[in-house]
């Protein structure tokens, strides 16, 4: 399934959050919670099944989780700091949603300031750039495309960033590596674990404003 947002209202930003919140298969994580031990539960009621995230053997800090969060940021707005590796969707009273990302070293450098979610696609399809085909050649097979699936580079969901209605081919979006979350990889632009991207696809409605910062 895949949304694109209207032509007579591209450009245009939507300040209001989708209210729906995707509990299924997700552990519920209380404001601040830093304890030890934190999974993301297997998803069952996908096209495709999404298996459990385990954080217990690494940085508790890498879960989703609400923090205090301050900024010329109004709510609803998505904000990506690439040199923390992290996103985080502002909410108000001063805190915000925070999602750890992986970062591409090359396509997550080239892209700064300001967009908005100009589409979203569930299980979308994947298509490489010659570049990431020229540094990875085992990519010339999906040359033509790949579908959507769970070993799909996308994951679960994508969401594209928009400027001035034109694709920027930056995106938010899944993955198959869930261990590349909280570091740089070899391609790719932010990449969250499907958990995550799902959750945050479904807060996140077409023409939210997203604002990326490199530093």
């Amino acid at each position: 399934m895949t949304e694109t947002i209207p032509h007579q209202v591209r450009g245009a930003i939507s300040s209001t959050l989708s209210r729906r919140v995707f509990l299924a298969g997700v552990l519920a994580l209380p404001a601040g919670c830093n304890a030890p031990g934190l999974r993301y539960g297997a998803v069952a009621n996908e096209p495709f099944p999404i298996p459990e995230v385990d954080l217990a053997a690494r940085d508790p800090e890498l879960a989703r989780q609400e923090v205090p969060f301050s900024g010329p940021y109004r709510p609803g707005t998505v904000v990506v700091n690439v040199a923390q590796r992290r996103l985080y969707l502002v909410q108000g009273g001063g805190r915000a949603l925070r999602y750890a990302v992986g970062v591409g070293r090359a396509e997550a450098l080239n892209f700064h300031g300001d967009a908005i979610i100009g589409r979203k696609a569930e299980w979308p399809s994947w298509t490489p750039t010659a570049t990431m085909i020229r540094a990875m050649p085992r990519y010339a097979a999906y040359a033509g495309g790949m579908p959507g699936g769970i070993d799909n580079p996308l994951g679960a969901r994508a969401l594209y960033l928009y400027r001035d209605g034109q694709d920027t081919y930056f995106r938010l979006h899944g993955t198959t590596e869930p261990e590349t979350i909280g570091t740089a990889v070899s391609s790719g632009c932010i990449r969250l674990v499907n958990q995550d991207v799902i959750d945050l696809y479904n807060r996140v409605p077409l023409g939210a404003p997203v604002v990326v910062l490199q530093n």
